[in-house]
């Protein structure tokens, strides 16, 4: 048995909050793997399924980011599971939008959803750091990430989010390294010898060459002789023609 948690804010409010990533990455596995129903157990909403062979999970807390230590202590006490059993799915400041790393335990940087966990479960944990940038400002990230998703992000969003789904087997299977390959084929897909390869996986249209055109014969006229005025009838006598050849 696996516990995958995911962080973020219960509510419509909260839906769309650069801190609900972890939220969504649940939700996108939980449709794609064939999960069961989402039911309210362990202070939070649960979904089961099978990844791998492995029985899972999933966690999304509904005590709020800050106390997230309280639902996932409880879910992992009650099925009798170690720490090294638990994977929490967060957002992560110091990451580029669109970039994923797998951590297993380390410090909570700050995070009030980690500093949670440490104190109900402790440090030795996997997580799954789903980058979404920094403001630029450390008095700027509450507002920051409490804040939805801009429009222009929804395509790499959705990339993150369909990586970590399709690696999830891999990540229930604790192959850290194929479950980041499967995000990186979404988030930065290998180019072909020719560009980048359309996500659509169509070959690309390549415009028709024409092919040259031999030139047209040129169109002749057919020669014509030129018309001259008929000679005048010679009506001189044949005394006459002697006598003018020697004049």
């Amino acid at each position: 048995m696996l516990i995958f948690a995911g962080l973020g804010n219960p509510g419509a409010k909260y839906a769309g909050n650069r801190h609900n990533i972890g939220f969504m990455a649940l939700d996108m596995i939980a449709r794609d793997h064939g999960f069961g129903p989402w039911k309210a157990r362990f202070q939070g909403q649960t979904s089961e399924g099978t990844l791998s062979g492995e029985k899972v999970l999933l966690l999304k807390p509904d005590t709020f980011m800050n106390l997230s230590g309280q639902s996932v202590g409880e879910a992992m006490r009650f099925f009798k599971l170690d720490t090294t059993d638990i994977t929490v799915f967060h957002d992560e400041i110091d990451l580029a939008p669109g970039k994923v790393r797998v951590k297993d335990g380390g410090g909570h940087a700050g995070h009030n959803g980690l500093r949670s966990i440490h104190q109900h479960i402790g440090p030795h944990y996997s997580r799954v750091r789903m980058g979404v940038g920094h403001p630029g400002r450390k008095e700027a990230v509450p507002g920051y990430v409490l804040h939805d998703f801009a429009k222009a992000d929804q395509d790499w969003l959705d990339d993150v989010l369909r990586g970590c789904s399709d690696g999830a087997p891999y990540l229930a299977a604790g192959d850290s390294g194929r479950f980041q390959n499967a995000v990186a084929l979404r988030t930065a897909p290998p180019r072909s010898s020719g560009g980048t390869a359309p996500k659509s996986g169509k070959p690309a249209k390549t415009e028709a060459v024409a092919k040259p055109q031999p030139k047209p014969a040129t169109k002749t006229e057919p020669e014509v002789a030129p018309i001259t005025a008929p000679e005048p009838e010679d009506t001189r006598s044949t005394l006459q023609k002697l006598a003018d050849r020697f004049r």
